[in-house]
């Protein structure tokens, strides 16, 4: 359907600029549902390929080449580089305060000149637009999506991860506060081939200039950080997590909200517990002896998952109950696949891609047209180099037992992904297969968010590095310390909630992919209540809170010394103290950044206290932890 002038006097009041491009554009479609996007994805094609180019300096590049498969769209790009999000692509082109590069320091020049030349460049093209709601339809806010015509994939992408308005439903004019633009070529024509998304903001509107076609930095993170923004702007968070319901063979019901960077077990909370094919659970293999450890459990929680990636805590739904009200602030979710390797790692996320209910969008994926797309199957960024970052966008109305009503949280984790710790290559791999913190601690580990060993989604950074605030700081605009405490305020607010922390990849010298977290998902739900004090006992570096004095589940005892490394006979306390020290000293130069007059003085305190080395105790003496200990 065409957008018409009496559509754009009628259903919407838009901000003068694009009002004025869509007035001078060609042509405009509109989409009132994903089967519209669905179609506009491939406009005309050769060989079953739709290729996604435009003229620049005289040349035609292609951005992306998309085809039509058996079970949706599959999309891959030329370059590797725009196979997953570039971490530094982020540019500010406001004056509001933020800790961000602003895009004049960055490119010698004020934004407004390249923005007006966007306009410009988007009114001579072909365009497809959609309204949608950011973040929840009952508390999110009302959102436009401006692209090229021939860049359906990525406005389908962009609908499947947020939803579709329809616009003829509209009773008054929608008014978007939120603008998403997006404009390829400017890549190569201004941005030295970047990845280049810029933020534009004031205190009504956020606008976000896309000059590039990955999804992860724009469609995805960019909404994110617009939802970041208004809730600095009242006071609340949208945190980097998921969310899921669990039940116990016994009936138990608990709501777990798993954290973390990039590649740090999010989406897997979600996902069913791996086995073999005799029905056992390997837990681990030793990768110094090859020892493989497995677990018997006859029956697993059930899972009913409400969030993936991104959670509204609006203060809409919250309650005077010492937990955390969240809603899914997403209508579909960007599933990675990495570890899925081969027929049958996962059959239940595999099965529901082969056979959906609704067409997917695929991404990195090697497929051919109308062929059918398998998740194993990664594209190569170089010969016998599978992409890290391959991915579908999974519609979450699909999803089997989706909780859609708010849930208050009682377990909230956080996931760290860890190289293998060794006598021989000590490192900061120390983390047992998980621990309990006290919230003041908690805080803490989300003010640094370890980006971690081998991270997937993003082009490579070598050792550890900081994700930063809550985990999403790559995608928030503006002050860190502004974030640090309206976290700080959701841990002084919510003593019913239990920390935990948990790591992904490896515990010392075991390889254990995301097992730590699917046990932690079996155990703490079916032992419910508070621990005894002879159940804890304090890690032996004291920023890992509470480390498990022994792990039961159905009966089976997990080895101590997948609770605590420095047992592990590869491993010991010498290369354990060192890579507690790697970490320690890793925290203590992140944590300076902080120290601002704006910091909340519990904030203060409580960075103080670890920069003192502080015990245990003493980071519940700031916040009180009474959901810990039942005494």
């Amino acid at each position: 359907m065409q957008l018409t002038e009496s559509d754009l006097e009628q259903k919407f009041n838009l901000e003068p600029e694009i009002d004025k491009t869509f007035r001078q554009s060609p042509g405009v479609g509109i989409a009132q549902n994903e089967k519209d996007l669905h179609k506009s994805c491939l406009p005309d094609e050769e060989d079953g390929w739709f290729e996604v180019k435009y003229e620049v300096e005289g040349e035609q590049i292609t951005e992306a080449r998309v085809c039509r498969v058996k079970n949706g769209i599959a999309a891959n790009y030329p370059k590797p580089y725009m196979r997953r999000r570039d971490p530094d692509c982020m540019f500010i082109g406001d004056d509001l305060p933020t800790d961000k590069d602003r895009y004049e320091e960055a490119w010698g020049e004020d934004f407004s000149a390249v923005r007006t030349e966007t306009f410009d460049w988007l009114s001579k093209q072909e365009l497809l637009t959609f309204p949608f709601m950011a973040g929840d339809d009952r508390c999110g806010i009302p959102a436009l999506a401006v692209v090229p015509a021939n860049a359906g994939f990525f406005a389908l992408g962009l609908g499947l991860l947020q939803g579709i308005s329809d616009f003829q439903e509209f009773e008054e004019p929608f008014e978007p506060q939120v603008y998403i633009y997006a404009a390829p070529p400017f890549r190569h024509t201004h941005f030295d081939g970047q990845q280049v998304v810029v933020h534009n903001r004031s205190h009504e509107r956020h606008e976000i200039f896309s000059y590039n076609l990955y999804p992860g930095p724009s469609a995805k993170k960019g909404v994110y950080g617009a939802l970041l923004h208004f809730g600095e702007v009242d006071n609340w968070v949208t945190t980097h997590a998921s969310v899921v319901r669990t039940r116990t063979p016994y009936n138990n019901k608990t709501n777990i909200m798993h954290e973390g960077a990039s590649g740090g077990g999010k989406s897997e909370m979600n996902e069913h517990l791996h086995r073999d094919v005799d029905g056992s659970i390997k837990m681990g293999e030793n990768i110094v002896t090859g020892e493989d450890h497995y677990l018997v459990l006859p029956r697993t929680n059930k899972l009913m998952p409400m969030a993936d990636d991104m959670v509204l805590c609006h203060p809409d739904i919250q309650k005077d109950n010492g937990k955390i009200g969240v809603l899914d602030a997403e209508d579909g979710w960007f599933i990675r696949v990495d570890h899925i390797d081969s027929y049958g790692t996962d059959p239940d996320i595999e099965a529901r891609t082969i056979d959906p209910e609704l067409p997917l969008l695929f991404f990195n994926l090697d497929v051919q047209p109308d062929s059918t797309a398998l998740l194993w199957e990664h594209i190569e960024d170089e010969p016998g180099v599978p992409c890290p970052n391959p991915r579908f966008v999974l519609p979450r109305q699909t999803v089997p037992r989706i909780q859609n009503d708010p849930l208050y949280i009682d377990v909230r984790s956080f996931g760290v992904r860890t190289p293998p710790c060794t006598k021989d290559e000590p490192s900061y791999g120390i983390l047992g297969m998980f621990h309990v913190l006290p919230p003041a601690l908690a805080w803490i580990w989300r003010l640094i968010s370890p980006r971690g060993f081998a991270n997937p989604s993003i082009v490579d950074t070598e050792g550890i590095s900081a994700e930063g605030v809550g985990s999403y700081w790559p995608f928030a605009t503006g002050k860190r310390v502004t974030q640090a405490n309206l976290l700080l305020d959701q841990f002084k607010n919510t003593p019913n909630v239990l920390n935990v922390l948990c790591p992904v990849k490896h515990v010392g010298a075991w390889s254990v992919g995301f097992m730590s977290e699917w046990i932690m998902r079996e155990y703490i739900p079916r032992r419910g209540g508070q621990f005894e004090r002879e159940e804890l006992t304090e890690a032996r570096c004291n920023m890992l809170g509470y480390a498990l004095e022994e792990l039961v589940v159905e009966g089976i005892e997990i080895d101590r010394e997948l609770l605590s490394v420095e047992k592990q006979p590869e491993v010991g306390t010498a290369a354990y103290d060192e890579g507690a020290q790697v970490l320690r000293d890793f925290f203590n130069e992140q944590l300076q950044k902080f120290l601002t007059d704006d910091l909340d003085p519990v904030g203060r305190n409580i960075i103080e206290c670890f920069l003192d080395n502080g015990t245990v105790s003493d980071y519940e003496d700031i916040i009180p932890a009474p959901n810990i200990f039942s005494d």
